[in-house]
């Protein structure tokens, strides 16, 4: 299943808002890695839709 950039980018903000809100130190340290994994593929994402709209431009004027 894909999932778009704006996904990631939720499950990212929704990771960082557990990692702060945990007692347990385990816990808050998995949902840092989390978001942490989130955030890159978001950022994964977004450089592929931009490298995608870069050749689409190129493609354009030749």
């Amino acid at each position: 299943m894909a999932h778009d950039n704006l996904y990631f980018r939720q499950r990212a903000m929704e990771a960082r808002a557990a990692a702060f809100c945990r007692e347990e130190c385990e816990d808050s340290e998995v949902a840092g890695q989390l978001a942490l994994a989130y955030s890159a593929l978001a950022r994964h994402g977004a450089a592929k839709e931009a490298e995608a709209t870069a050749d689409a431009a190129e493609d354009a004027i030749a």
